[in-house]
């Protein structure tokens, strides 16, 4: 009897001295560091935000010896935001654009200055460190009419909503050699001008034959995108875009080209600057018998309203 009870108290004190060392072992592990990879984006899933400026200007004159408008008005107002996902090997950017701005003077009434409308959405998969196989969408028109203005006082009509409109998709390579840039290279590219503008289509403008209300395009694409604060209080957004259109002047390249500087300069104010270089072969609109294509430039520059979200 005394032998099995000396025994059982060996066992349970075996019992007592295991289970200690687990618990010890378990205390171990639930209160250790775990360091993450400086590299692990996992969490990373969706960044969003933007950038929205409005500037107005506004002057008078009366009796003024050296000449002017009695009246001058001007408004310009920029929407850009932007919404990219990671996750592992997927990325997904997608950025919006819009912008709008028009000029009253008692000489020339009223005339837009900035009218532009810009989606574009790109999903890549990794395959490098730098390198992704990615597929591209774009959509870009404008959202009112816009006129030709003559020396005798008479406007044409040469754009308006989807007149001209493109629309490109396109698959590729998109390289990212840092948070920054983008640089996305196609091969095959897809394109479609359209003029919705009955009046417009008639007249066989921006490459559409008359009549038709659009048209397909088949050739190379490059886009290049940039968005970085250069400094505490300066905000830069790129992008160029290049087109060769394999089926008519392939040579010819069509070249858009949009910037936004912001700078804050007291809280919600700051200086802006939008620079947008246009060159598109088929929109011949120009010229003395406005049947040339030019390289169209427009800089724009303001102190008023700016808000980051």
């Amino acid at each position: 009897m005394k032998k099995m009870l000396l025994l059982c108290c060996l066992l349970y004190a075996g019992l007592l001295m295991a289970q200690d060392t687990t618990v010890r072992d378990l205390r171990k592990q639930t209160e250790r560091t775990i360091k993450k990879d400086s590299a692990d984006t996992t969490n990373w899933v969706w960044k969003t935000g933007g950038l929205y400026t409005l500037t107005v200007s506004q002057g008078s004159l009366s009796n003024w010896a050296a000449g002017g408008d009695d009246f001058t008005l001007s408004l310009n107002t920029i929407l850009s935001l932007f919404a990219f996902y990671r996750k592992d090997r997927h990325n997904w950017d997608n950025t919006l654009d819009f912008a709008y701005g028009f000029v009253r003077t008692t000489s020339t009434g009223s005339r837009k200055n900035d009218d532009r409308l810009d989606l574009l959405s790109k999903y890549g998969y990794a395959i490098a460190p730098k390198w992704n196989i990615a597929t591209l969408f774009n959509f870009r028109t404008q959202s009112f009419k816009g006129y030709q203005f003559h020396s005798d006082n008479t406007k044409t009509l040469i754009s308006n909503f989807l007149s001209p409109g493109y629309v490109l998709f396109s698959i590729g390579m998109d390289y990212r050699p840092n948070q920054w840039l983008s640089v996305y290279l196609s091969p095959i590219t897809t394109r479609w001008v359209i003029v919705k503008d009955d009046s417009l289509s008639q007249k066989g403008l921006y490459g559409v034959p008359a009549g038709k209300h659009s048209h397909n395009e088949i050739g190379a694409f490059v886009t290049a995108s940039f968005l970085k604060d250069l400094a505490k209080n300066i905000t830069y957004k790129g992008r160029l875009d290049l087109f060769s259109n394999y089926k008519h002047n392939p040579q010819n390249i069509d070249i858009t080209m949009t910037n936004i500087l912001a700078i804050k300069l007291w809280k919600s104010l700051a200086l802006t600057w939008n620079v947008d270089i246009v060159y598109d072969d088929d929109t011949r609109i120009f010229g003395p018998n406005g049947t040339s294509a030019r390289t169209q430039f427009k800089s724009l520059v303001g102190v008023g309203l700016a808000l980051r979200f």
